[in-house]
């Protein structure tokens, strides 16, 4: 019975040690290539051109990393194209900015769906943002690019 449950342990201390851990990065450059593979030899997918958009880190191999984006398109992007700015997207219609991180602050703006929003600063379930010519708290369950 004690030969079982130190393998059980050992088992998992291994599946822990294989689980990869996502986490989110932002564009570099105006425009990135999103490739097949982890090379340079593997084609174009799709071309992003919006500085800052978040993207979902799945994997690494050497300098490129697997991503995934807000619409569900993956593949591999180098290093050298990733900043750790932060930054997310609008995933509702209608989203408001608030002056203060509380529903009962003052609005100062509406945003729509798919909107980059760049993050300054985030508390529990609130992140302050600029959004163009607004800047104002935003709540973080309307964001995708956040954890």
């Amino acid at each position: 019975m004690q030969k079982i449950i130190i393998l059980l342990l050992f088992i998992s201390y291994f599946i822990n040690l294989q689980a990869k851990e996502e986490y989110f990065l932002t564009l570099r450059n105006e425009k990135v290539n999103l490739r097949q593979g982890p090379s340079f030899d593997y084609p174009i997918k799709l071309f992003y051109k919006k500085k800052f958009l978040p993207v979902l880190i799945q994997d690494k191999s050497d300098n490129f990393r697997k991503i995934r984006d807000h619409e569900n398109n993956s593949g591999w992007i180098h290093i050298s194209q990733l900043s750790k700015k932060k930054a997310a997207i609008t995933i509702d219609d209608n989203i408001l900015i608030f002056s203060n991180p509380s529903i009962y602050s003052k609005p100062k703006a509406i945003l729509k769906k798919g909107r980059l929003c760049k993050i300054k600063k985030c508390k529990s379930d609130w992140c302050y943002a600029n959004v163009g010519k607004f800047k104002g708290w935003i709540k973080k369950n309307s964001l995708w690019g956040l954890l």
